[in-house]
């Protein structure tokens, strides 16, 4: 079974200077000479870790890490202004550009398997391989089973309940989602950081699931500006058309692709990359029975570091 690699360090960093308020940070790592590959971060406003560097072989791999638009350590933090996908997606063919790579390998994850597939959408000849992870294709009945009555509330009733309640009673509709984002762009400080606290713990658990350690921190603004952008982006419908990920993929056939999907996923339930695997034949489809969503456990390292391999 394959583990991650050894800690490394950048040999490189350098902020990504946009056309408007954004300054996106880069770091580059591993074999200045080898493959070119690039880290999708997920989120909305996830960020990189050190540890997001060690998926790739380092003698092997030219890596790179970025921290999108008011992400980790890009600034301005929590930035709303001129932070979209079509953003994102111009940021990556900047840097592409800017490194002088003519194709580079797309590695994203839940969100960032999202931005990878709009990215080679957009610029299929500069993509040389994908390895999407935890596929969110950002579509209406994704958000509908995260926040939804009928969805992902039905596993974790209790702790949706939190989050319903956390909203003020004369401001609650039938619409959780409608009311998340009125309530977060409201002026009530406190009412704020209660609705950021229950966002927290629902995206905690759904995520974690069982290794999920509930805690009583204090609500920082980080905190305030981290949810309202992972909400920005949902009310915005990520910026796609409705199913304009899945309708578009065909033009990416030619690209090989590794499709890895935890069966226990929750955040985004193994149909995404069922969906995704049906437009894209060609692609390989790693199904892990034990694993859920995110980019750890034995099972699913050993899972991404045989894809880096491959």
């Amino acid at each position: 079974m394959k583990t991650l690699f050894p800690a490394i360090e950048p040999f490189n960093s350098f902020f990504l200077k946009t056309d408007s308020v954004h300054s996106v940070y880069v770091e580059q790592c591993g074999n200045l000479n080898g493959v070119p590959i690039v880290f999708l971060h997920g989120g909305p406003c996830s960020g990189c870790k050190p540890d997001h560097r060690r998926f790739f072989d380092p003698n092997f791999y030219h890596i790179i890490l970025l921290d999108q638009r008011g992400c980790g350590r890009s600034l301005p933090f929590g930035e709303l202004e001129a932070n979209t996908l079509p953003d994102l997606i111009d940021d990556l063919e900047q840097i592409r550009q800017q490194l002088n790579f003519e194709k580079w390998i797309l590695f994203g994850g839940s969100w960032g398997a999202t931005l990878a597939l709009a990215y080679a959408q957009k610029h299929v000849e500069r993509v040389q391989a994908m390895i999407l992870r935890g596929s969110f294709l950002a579509r209406s009945q994704d958000m509908n089973w995260f926040l939804g009555q009928n969805g992902v509330s039905l596993i974790y009733p209790e702790i949706w309940q939190e989050l319903h309640d956390s909203i003020p009673s004369e401001h609650r509709t039938e619409n959780l989602f409608a009311d998340l984002c009125a309530t977060l762009w409201r002026k009530d400080e406190l009412v704020i950081r209660r609705v950021t606290k229950a966002w927290q713990a629902w995206e905690g658990q759904v995520a974690l699931g069982n290794l999920y350690q509930p805690h009583d921190s204090h609500v920082t603004d980080h905190d305030i500006k981290q949810v309202k952008m992972e909400l920005h982006y949902a009310k915005n419908a990520y910026f796609l058309a409705e199913n304009e990920l899945l309708e578009k993929a065909a033009i990416l056939q030619n690209i090989p692709t590794t499709i890895i999907h935890g069966r226990n996923d929750l955040v985004c339930p193994i149909e995404a990359a069922w969906k995704l695997h049906n437009v894209l034949p060609q692609a390989n489809l790693v199904v892990l029975p034990n694993s859920g969503h995110i980019a750890q456990g034995d099972e699913m390292i050993d899972a991404l570091v045989t894809a880096t391999e491959n």
